[in-house]
């Protein structure tokens, strides 16, 4: 599928990550929806950087852990755009927690990270698809983790939130076939992003130091590959990992 002249929403677009992703796909033509929960002047700069380089864009608030948030939010894309064919579920929430501290682990907290981590997606995928049914088709691509793949990561739920997504993403590549394409990223350990600002300084360190490339992982090499996800046909229920050689060995 190209790019040039399409529509995607891309949630969490204001963040480390999902402005990266945003740009990435503005220089492939897409026109861009920058979704936000808070920091509504960021998702605003960001938007009109885009603009800047030529294509449509807008900031618009969403609560993903909302449903009747989302629905109005694709809405007002659809009213605004004229059209949705790309999902980019960047948006995301984690805390602090080790594993073995589990008095730490309270039902509030794992409630309200599996609500944005997983939920969430998966109720702006029903809601994003439909538009994109009627548009002829569409692309999907959920930013997961490597904590989704192995016991690791900066809580239990923030884990089991992803190893969800990953699987979600197989779920839904099944329900929406053939006409919407649905894979997933799994980024090891990034740099610069408010989900890792709450990570323990010695894990950050212990999460480059495994890296066979001894870094992070590079934020603008996961969004070049959402753009090759988004431009690929005959790709569907794939989770592709981005982290500088840390979850193979």
């Amino acid at each position: 599928m190209r790019l040039k002249g399409k529509v995607s929403i891309v949630t969490g677009g204001n963040g480390g990550l999902g402005q990266r992703i945003c740009h990435a796909l503005a220089e492939a033509g897409s026109d861009v929806a920058v979704v936000y929960a808070r920091s509504a002047r960021a998702a605003g700069e960001v938007a009109v950087q885009l603009r800047e380089r030529g294509v449509r864009a807008q900031s618009l608030r969403c609560d993903v852990s909302d449903p009747d948030a989302i629905t109005t939010m694709v809405a007002q894309v659809e009213e605004a755009f004229g059209r949705i064919d790309v999902l980019v579920n960047d948006a995301a929430y984690n805390k602090w927690i080790p594993f073995p501290d589990l008095d730490a682990l309270s039902l509030e907290e794992w409630q309200k990270i599996l609500s944005i981590n997983l939920t969430g997606p998966m109720l702006c995928i029903k809601a994003a698809a439909e538009a994109m049914k009627r548009g002829g088709g569409g692309r999907i691509v959920n930013i997961a983790s490597v904590a989704g793949l192995a016991p690791s990561g900066s809580s239990i739920p923030y884990a089991v939130s992803k190893a969800g997504l990953i699987h979600l993403t197989r779920c839904m590549a099944v329900a929406l076939a053939p006409s919407i394409l649905v894979n997933c990223i799994a980024p090891g350990y990034l740099e610069d992003t408010r989900a890792t600002q709450t990570l323990d300084p010695a894990y950050r360190q212990r999460s480059r130091d495994s890296a066979l490339l001894k870094c992070a992982a590079d934020k603008d090499d996961i969004a070049r590959q959402v753009v090759a996800l988004c431009t690929a046909d005959t790709i569907t229920g794939q989770t592709l990992v981005v982290d500088a050689g840390r979850v193979f060995h």
